[in-house]
């Protein structure tokens, strides 16, 4: 059974920092591209930044600069540093897992940024 779990979310300020985790397990997690997506209410649901199996990065242009996506096989997790955080950025924050036609998702985690 395939399980993504995250976790790390929370409220912060403006400006401040957080970092999400997804710890993977019932997968061969070393051959799944990772993803982090996100969703504000009223919004469709879009995507933040995600890491190939070689570890190749892509970011949405919003995130550019302020966040980084990793990822540690031996631990089966994937992470996401957040920096210089912006209200802009609250949401829901969902880990998925995808490989062909298999393609996995997490409960998510919220992420607040509020004075």
């Amino acid at each position: 059974q395939v399980q993504l779990v995250e976790s790390g979310g929370g409220l912060v300020q403006p400006g401040g920092s957080l970092k999400l985790s997804c710890a993977a397990s019932g997968v061969i997690f070393s051959s799944y591209v990772m993803g982090w997506y996100r969703q504000a209410p009223g919004k469709q649901r879009e995507l933040v930044a995600l890491i190939t199996t070689t570890t190749g990065t892509n970011y949405a242009d919003s995130v550019k600069g302020r966040f980084t996506i990793s990822r540690d096989n031996a631990k089966s997790t994937v992470y996401l540093q957040m920096n210089s955080l912006q209200p802009e950025d609250t949401a829901l924050y969902y880990c998925n897992a995808k490989r062909g036609f298999h393609d996995f998702w997490g409960q998510g985690t919220q992420v607040t940024v509020s004075s």
